[in-house]
């Protein structure tokens, strides 16, 4: 679709001029003065606007003006015999993008509408960005309704348009980040970067290069500037992730920008001021670290000003069948297939499973599944060993198999499965609906597994 351009000038052969030259590659309207122009931006959404600064009537600077107070801005750039310095100043000042003086060389202006174009395209494109990511990080997309995510998501709201350091913990793969993108897109510094560190990921002698920048020549290999993270991040959110695995010099840097707010680049003496909101995480307990003199007490109060503590998924488990149906959809969708449905038999497994990986491996499982199951109904046969090997196991060893007072069990199927299945008989008398019943699967599937292992069965002879 051709961008739509609208000339303004009194002038009918400059205007004339100009519509010939551009109408191959824009759609264009022209306009000779200030009210006609008015009058098309009511009924029609320009691109762009090229006026002409001195007119009869009223001036240039009046359709800048009136251009800037639509809903939808076009760009504007302005055109005059009369170009000096103020002018443009001034011109710039009220919204122009652009200044062009006459007479126009018409493959300069060519140039500056076609970068301008691209500029408000790439504005465009930037706003919708902002939008998705505005949808993706807002609290409601927080999956969890546990009393302990309602607490995380309540502090979350209460920080969020504050300017306060933030310091989250929680294991490995809680969603520590996601968590942290929510603070930054639900604050006033959500249209300004926010820039992630995994600290963890980066050797102690090339982290504080990432983070500060450096000046050439700094340390051998240093062959140019290097603007750090610090400074990409000036006006928004920066984010360290694995706070305790910095080192001692580092920390020391990190401690005197909470301080003073500015920095140096290594090589340099010069401080660099930044306005950023800091957040940090870690899966470690930086206060025993603190204790073991492995990390900074006066780092970590200065990091500790608001602390969020993120559940693991064993702490939540009423979230996890939310957590599998948000997959299941996200991932269905992503690779068009129909939604898999869950058993209520290999629900229970699910639940009970401790996933040591927390949400991401959640995450990784349902992306699996949806692969290979595309649509069809999970059951218990079909998840790996590891969902059936849990703390009960040795309970399920020391019991006895001959004395139904021993078999105090918790029959689930995380136990050994044939195991289960002989104690579930024993403690039900052989009544097979019953020790369906107590391991939370169908009688179908009960009978399936006689037909496994016969010799469980109490009509085998």
């Amino acid at each position: 679709m051709q961008a739509t351009v609208l000339i303004v000038d009194d002038e009918k052969n400059t205007r004339e001029g100009l519509r010939l030259a551009l109408e191959d590659d824009y759609d264009v309207y022209t306009a000779s003065n200030a009210d006609e122009a008015f009058n098309l931006m009511e009924v029609e959404s320009f691109d762009l606007v090229l006026t002409d600064l001195r007119m009869a009537g009223k001036s240039g600077m009046m359709v800048i003006d009136h251009a800037m107070n639509l809903p939808n801005k076009p760009i504007c750039i302005m055109m005059t015999a009369y170009g000096d310095v103020d002018t443009a100043v001034e011109a710039m000042r009220r919204g122009a993008f652009d200044f062009h003086t006459k007479p126009i060389n018409i493959e300069k202006l060519e140039f500056m509408i076609k970068r301008a174009i691209q500029s408000k395209n790439f504005e465009k494109e930037n706003e919708v960005l902002h939008k998705r990511l505005d949808r993706r990080y807002q609290f409601s997309q927080i999956v969890g309704n546990s009393q302990a995510m309602v607490e995380v998501l309540d502090r979350v709201k209460l920080v969020a348009p504050t300017k306060a350091t933030v310091l989250i913990e929680g294991q490995t793969g809680t969603g520590k980040e996601l968590i942290a993108q929510s603070i930054h897109q639900n604050s006033d510094r959500s249209r300004k970067p926010f820039v992630a560190v995994h600290c963890a990921a980066l050797a102690a002698n090339l982290l504080e290069s990432e983070l500060f920048g450096h000046e050439k020549g700094s340390f051998t290999g240093a062959n140019e500037r290097r603007i750090g993270r610090f400074e990409s991040s000036d006006g928004g959110t920066l984010f360290l992730d694995e706070i305790g695995e910095i080192d001692a010099s580092t920390q020391v840097k990190l401690l005197r920008f909470l301080e003073t707010r500015s920095f140096e680049r290594l090589g340099s003496s010069k401080s660099v001021e930044v306005d950023i909101r800091l957040v940090c995480a870690t899966n470690r307990n930086l206060s025993e670290m603190v204790q073991k003199g492995e990390f900074r007490e006066d780092l970590y109060y200065r990091l500790n000003v608001i602390r969020i503590h993120l559940p693991s998924l064993i702490e939540r488990k009423e979230d996890i069948p939310l957590l599998l149906k948000h997959y299941i959809e996200v991932f269905s969708q992503e690779n068009g297939f129909a939604p898999l449905e869950l058993s209520k038999e290999a629900l229970n497994v699910l639940v009970e499973y401790p996933w040591p990986g927390n949400i991401r491996e959640l995450r990784n499982f349902c992306e699996n599944i949806i692969i290979l199951k595309q649509g069809q109904t999970l059951i218990p046969e079909d998840l790996e060993p590891k969902f059936f090997h849990t703390k009960n196991d040795n309970m399920a060893q020391s019991s006895s198999l001959s004395g139904h007072e021993s078999i105090n069990v918790n029959f689930s199927l995380d136990m050994n499965e044939k195991q289960l299945l002989r104690n579930a008989l024993l403690k039900c008398g052989g009544n097979r609906t019953k020790a369906a019943q107590l391991m939370g699967i169908s009688r179908r599937t009960l009978h399936r597994k006689l037909l496994k292992w016969p010799e469980l069965d109490p009509d085998f002879s």
